[in-house]
C-alpha cells in the first residue's frame, strides 16, 4: 500500500511530521511511504521514508502512486483540528490521532550521513566554540519584528555582548530578517544548518525550525516561548522559557482560530515594551546551566 503524506506549512512543520513518518510506519510496516513537502531535503535519509517530493516536483505521481494501486492519502492540516485550537497537547499528537495513528511519544528525527557532518563542520570550522542564535522566524513578512514570537532586541543584545568574547556567535538569519553587530550571519541549505545546529555548544532559540532540529539530535537548548506555547510546540529536553505575564488588557479584535497572530500584529501588543516580556537573569542563568 502507498501512503500519500502531505505537508503544508513552514520547514519546522516538516521537522515535526518526521515523528509523524515513524508513527505511519509502526502502524503500517509494509507500506510505502510517500512525503510531499516543500522541504524535501528534510526527509533525506530517513528510515521510515520512501521517497519525499516536493510539491513542484512529481511528474508522474498519479500513475506511479495511485492510479490502480491500494493507496492511503494523509493530507489534513493539524492546525485546524479542535484538540490542536485547544493548544491542550502537543501537536504532533493531534497530528497522530488525526490519521487515527497510536502515540508512543514519538519526537522529530534528522538522519545525517557522515559525510554531510565533515563536509559542513570543515565549512564551519571555528577558532572557538560556537554559540547559535535564532532570533527572527516565520516566512517574509511586513513586519521584520515580532513581538509574538522574535526575541527582543534588548535581550539579543545583552547575551551577544556577554558570550562574544568567548564564542563565536553564528546568527541564523534570513537577509530580510533584522542582524545585530558582533555576530557572523549564517544562511544555508537546510542540511548544512543542520549540521552546524548538531556541532554547536550553545544555543538560544525560538520556536522555529531551529529548536526542532536541536530537538531531533537531543540538543538542549535555551527556547523563548511568547504567543505559543512549549507544551504544543516545544520538547522536555529542551529550557523553555515563557514570556512573563501580559502586562495589559488583551486586544482580540483580530483573533480568529488563535488567541495571537503569530506575525505580530501592533494592536494585540500585551506590555508596554519589549522589555518586559523576559527577565534577562533567566536566560543567562539558563545559558550557563544555572537552570
Amino acid at each position: 500500500m502507498n501512503i500519500i503524506f502531505q505537508i503544508s506549512g513552514g520547514i519546522g512543520k516538516s521537522v515535526m511530521a518526521t515523528a509523524v513518518c515513524e508513527a505511519i510506519k509502526k502502524k503500517y510496516p509494509d507500506s510505502n511511504l510517500i512525503v510531499v513537502t516543500s522541504y524535501p531535503d528534510v526527509f533525506l535519509n530517513n528510515p521510515f521514508v520512501d521517497r519525499s517530493y516536493s510539491f513542484n516536483e512529481h511528474s508522474y505521481f498519479y500513475s506511479d502512486y495511485i492510479e490502480n494501486k491500494d493507496f492511503k492519502v494523509f493530507a489534513h492540516d493539524p492546525y485546524l483540528e479542535t484538540s490542536h485550537i485547544e493548544q491542550n497537547e502537543h501537536l504532533i499528537k493531534t497530528w497522530c490521532e488525526m490519521f487515527d495513528l497510536p502515540y508512543n511519544g514519538e519526537t522529530p528525527k534528522i538522519n545525517l550521513t557522515q559525510r554531510e557532518i565533515e563536509f559542513f563542520t570543515r565549512k564551519y570550522n571555528s577558532d572557538k566554540p560556537i554559540m547559535l542564535l535564532q532570533t527572527s522566524g516565520g516566512g517574509e513578512q511586513n513586519i521584520k519584528y515580532s513581538w509574538a514570537r522574535d526575541i527582543p532586541p534588548n535581550i539579543v543584545e545583552h547575551i551577544i555582548e556577554k558570550y562574544r568574547i568567548g564564542y563565536n556567535i553564528l546568527h541564523i538569519r534570513r537577509d530580510d530578517q533584522p542582524s545585530y553587530p558582533n555576530t557572523i550571519h549564517v544562511s544555508d541549505s537546510f542540511r548544512g544548518l543542520a549540521v552546524l545546529i548538531y556541532i554547536s555548544e550553545k544555543r538560544l532559540l525560538i520556536d522555529s525550525f531551529v529548536q526542532h532540529v536541536a530537538a531531533a539530535f537531543e540538543l538542549s537548548s535555551t527556547v523563548l516561548w511568547i504567543a505559543n506555547k512549549p507544551e504544543v510546540f516545544g520538547y522536555p529536553v529542551h529550557k523553555n522559557i515563557v514570556a512573563n505575564k501580559f502586562a495589559k488588557k488583551l486586544e482580540l479584535k483580530l483573533s480568529y482560530l488563535s488567541k495571537f497572530n503569530i506575525a505580530g500584529e501592533p494592536i494585540e501588543f500585551p506590555y508596554n515594551s519589549e522589555k518586559e516580556i523576559f527577565n534577562v537573569s533567566d536566560i543567562t542563568d539558563s545559558l550557563t546551566g544555572k537552570s
